[in-house]
């Protein structure tokens, strides 16, 4: 094996895993009709994306029928409740995933970009789980889709300055606290596409052999400025609330960089796109996956956990990946030695990457 690609001894790895989503699924039809929505073009939308189900937090029905309006502050309130809910139970499975309790962590990073809350998910997942006061802690908020990714670089290199140490990264994205319903295809498209979920990932550094999963070789990221439009949470001044915008371009101009940012991530390790043995890809719609996939000539058998993940609960954002991680990782088919990468994709527009050796 490269010496360009073998973890240090104290290299970080990926030792737990543990995900949350909302009670309540929801089929593509089951909310086009709880919504009443009868626009050939959006039902469409809804229903081309190869997505069957996704878990929200859709607000109580009304007199007539529908689900009743919600103003920001309903929103935010949902991102903050759900968000809490979902957060605490994706971090206590991943406790339990590797036998450890809230008094190990000694790091924790809340990724989030559903909403706006001071404190942030990790003071109130501290105070809500009783987390030692003085765990050390991050929060990474407004990133988009990429920023899992962002956030275990940061969860590496503590972990790596900390060996023995447990550190854990939870996303967290209540995607239903971001809806907009104004019957346009632009706020289609997200309602279409995103749902609710958490999901948390324990890194060690110095793990013992029964313990170790996957090490964390490096990270690269990969901006695209011409497009920093594309992909947008912004202000609606007609509904009074933050509104998420996809430009339709988007999966073909991450689909043409996607070469470029793996490239990157394995310049000079001797290591390529061929070898590598197992992709967690973001779940960031049908045609995003189509485009990196084609663009990197990947098999579907290589991104089945990107597109099972879609199929089951939609766009998870942030968290996305960790959710097909989970599915990899329980197919126990990783050998000693095998090669990974993980990818992400979000606004700047960004794709972020991570190499990984078992």
């Amino acid at each position: 094996m490269r010496a360009a690609t073998t973890p240090e001894p104290h290299a970080p790895n990926l030792v737990g895993v543990g995900t949350a989503v909302p009670p309540d699924s929801y089929t593509q039809h089951e909310l086009l009709s709880t919504f009443g929505i009868t626009d050939r073009k959006i039902r469409s939308a809804f229903l081309s994306g190869s997505i069957e189900r996704r878990n929200l937090t859709l607000p109580p029905i009304g007199p007539d029928g529908t689900p009743g309006f919600e103003t920001q502050g309903d929103l935010l309130r949902k991102h903050t409740e759900t968000g809490l809910r979902m957060g605490r139970e994706a971090v206590e499975r991943c406790l339990a995933d590797i036998g450890a309790d809230v008094g190990d962590i000694g790091y924790l990073c809340c990724v989030t970009s559903t909403g706006f809350v001071t404190p942030g998910f990790s003071a109130l997942l501290i105070k809500d789980l009783g987390i030692d006061p003085s765990c050390q802690r991050l929060d990474v908020v407004g990133m988009g889709c990429n920023a899992g990714l962002n956030g275990l670089n940061a969860v590496s290199g503590w972990a790596s300055g900390h060996p023995g140490e447990l550190a854990l990264m939870v996303c967290v994205e209540a995607c239903s606290a971001a809806y907009v319903f104004d019957g346009t295809m632009r706020s289609a498209i997200v309602n279409s596409l995103f749902g609710d979920g958490a999901a948390a990932v324990a890194v060690r550094a110095g793990s013992d052999a029964a313990e170790r999963g996957p090490a964390l070789l490096r990270f690269t990221s990969h901006i695209i400025p011409e497009a920093v439009g594309a992909m947008r949470y912004d202000w609606d001044d007609d509904h009074g609330k933050f509104s998420f915008y996809l430009d339709p371009e988007v999966p073909y101009v991450v689909g043409a960089n996607a070469e470029t940012a793996v490239a990157r991530l394995l310049e000079g390790t001797g290591v390529r796109a061929g070898e590598i043995a197992h992709w967690v890809v973001h779940s960031g719609g049908k045609k995003v996956i189509d485009a990196v996939r084609v663009n990197l000539g990947l098999s579907r058998h290589d991104v089945r956990h990107t597109t099972g993940v879609l199929r089951d609960h939609g766009n998870l954002s942030s968290g996305s990946f960790l959710f097909s991680y989970e599915r990899l990782r329980a197919e126990k088919v990783a050998a000693p030695g095998d090669l990974g990468v993980l990818m992400t994709m979000g606004p700047g527009s960004t794709l972020e990457t991570a190499l990984v050796r078992w």
